[in-house]
């Protein structure tokens, strides 16, 4: 059910209401507690660590915060380096990028850089094994070393002229928030929606890591030694030796980085490609939908690239994966919802829950949305480096939720924007302890709401599944068992009674 939400003012009641009230029937009593929270809407960006875009932030365990330990990156032979590797270009330096700088952090934004928050940037590997590697059990000191960037892992931002800087600066900034799942945007997608990692137990052996007896990806003959003189060189996959799908997969329907097949079913990737098993594990969408509460994931250009992706195999794609000048740049690995059966092509459940960014305008805009709503910005407005930039991300987030302060939603809606990893980028602060999947490195959070504790810095333990537990707390659905014990709720940065 789409509710219409108006403002809740319990000093508003007529006169004929009460006495209708004491002559029929009790009043309904108000709303306390989370029963308050009639919305939930989570803003998912891309790819930037806390000390990345935040590091600066006033009151936020900040770059300031670090040890020597954490900033201090060390080579592939565990000792301290004496500066900075290069971004490697191949077998060079990349000119676009500064190299031979001090061991340390050092800021995009400022002299002798001068990189603004308007300019996109390269993207540093976001891998599983490599992130886990990069941590260091807490150390945080391998992000230079083991990154296809070298020393520009270190790099930050003074963020503070960002729009969502600001909205954070009258709400609440979470600077205790871990990506649920150690590496890229594809695994955190799924720890999202289900607080799980896919299978992906017949994958061919040509897609599965190889690791080595500590579980660390095995070195190729010929792989530098030393960061200094070129990235690693690994025997990576996308999937584990023992079948969990880590690193991105295609979905099995379209839109998918896989075309359909020459006269096949254009709805459906090739099936002669390697794309994931359409998966069956339970999600947030299930538990939502089996107390009947109305959720929807909106993501910006869909409907472009639904139809952009049922093309025939050997047309050029205009929308998914096009990083042309102008293109929205579809990321279909950044749709969880499209790799499972629930939701496959012709079932009333995709129709029902799988939608456009228009939708979610045209809901907003008449005062209405379902009660649980996820939104997934198109490519180019995701913030992601390597194919946009900072800032027209952050712009168009800030004045999505100008669009809902503005409209009768407000007054009962709760906001969460966070990012679904760190993108390779450096942050001092150790990930709780976890299992073998996550937590891993910190990611900025901003929860805006009528509810939320003004100009506050939130210091609890939270993690991506946070957010499952917050929707599944607030509506009384059946827990998703990969959700973590210590990971808070979020209700630490909200006042509700």
């Amino acid at each position: 059910m789409i509710t219409k939400s108006r403002p809740w003012r319990p000093w508003a009641v007529t006169a004929a209401a009460v006495v209708a009230a004491a002559c029929t029937t009790q009043p309904s009593a108000p709303r306390t507690g989370l029963d308050r929270i009639e919305h939930i809407v989570v803003v998912y960006a891309e790819n930037r660590s806390f000390d990345h875009l935040y590091g600066l932030f006033p009151g936020a365990n900040g770059i300031a915060n670090a040890t020597a330990e954490q900033t201090t990156q060390l080579d592939r032979n565990g000792k301290p380096m004496v500066d900075l590797p290069p971004a490697w270009k191949g077998k060079n330096p990349d000119p676009a990028f500064p190299h031979r700088v001090p061991n340390r952090p050092f800021q995009l934004n400022a002299p002798p850089y001068n990189l603004p928050l308007s300019q996109q940037v390269r993207s540093p590997v976001h891998r599983y094994y490599q992130n886990i590697e990069q941590i260091n059990g807490g150390r945080n000191n391998l992000f230079a070393a083991v990154s296809d960037a070298g020393g520009y892992a270190m790099a930050y931002y003074d963020g503070s002229s960002l729009p969502m800087s600001q909205w954070a600066q009258e709400y609440t900034l979470a600077d205790h928030f871990f990506m649920a799942a150690y590496g890229g945007s594809y695994l955190n997608h799924q720890w999202l929606i289900c607080a799980c990692t896919p299978r992906d137990e017949n994958a061919p052996a040509s897609v599965r890591a190889q690791v080595d007896e500590n579980g660390k990806l095995r070195r190729r003959p010929g792989s530098p030694a030393s960061a200094r003189d070129g990235d690693q060189l690994t025997f990576d996959g996308d999937v584990t030796p023992d079948g969990w799908s880590v690193n991105t997969a295609q979905p099995p329907y379209q839109p998918s980085g896989v075309p359909p097949a020459a006269g096949g079913d254009p709805r459906l990737a090739d099936p002669s490609g390697h794309t994931l098993p359409p998966q069956t594990t339970t999600t947030i969408g299930d538990t939502l939908s089996a107390k009947g509460i109305a959720w929807a994931w909106y993501a910006g250009g869909w409907n472009a690239a639904l139809q952009d992706g049922m093309q025939a195999p050997g047309v050029k794609r205009t929308a998914v994966y096009n990083r042309d000048k102008g293109s929205i740049a579809f990321q279909p690995h950044h749709q969880p919802f499209n790799y499972y059966a629930r939701f496959a092509p012709g079932t009333a459940d995709r129709e029902r829950h799988l939608k456009d960014y228009t939708d979610l305008v045209a809901a907003i805009e008449k005062g209405e949305l379902p009660q649980v709503a996820f939104y997934k910005p198109q490519g180019s407005l995701n913030q992601h480096p390597g194919y946009t930039d900072v800032l027209s991300g952050d712009r168009h987030m800030a004045e999505l939720i100008t669009k809902i302060k503005a409209s009768p939603l407000w007054w009962s809606t709760v906001i969460v924007v966070t990012y679904d990893e760190n993108g390779g980028f450096w942050d001092h602060v150790p990930p709780p302890k976890g299992d073998r999947w996550g937590p891993g490195t910190r990611i900025p959070t901003i929860i805006v709401s009528p509810f939320a504790k003004r100009r506050h810095v939130d210091h609890s333990p939270y993690d991506t599944t946070s957010i499952i537990k917050l929707i599944t707390r607030r509506f009384g659905l059946e827990p998703l068992p990969g959700v973590r014990p210590g990971a808070g709720d979020l209700t630490a940065a909200l006042e509700l009674d």
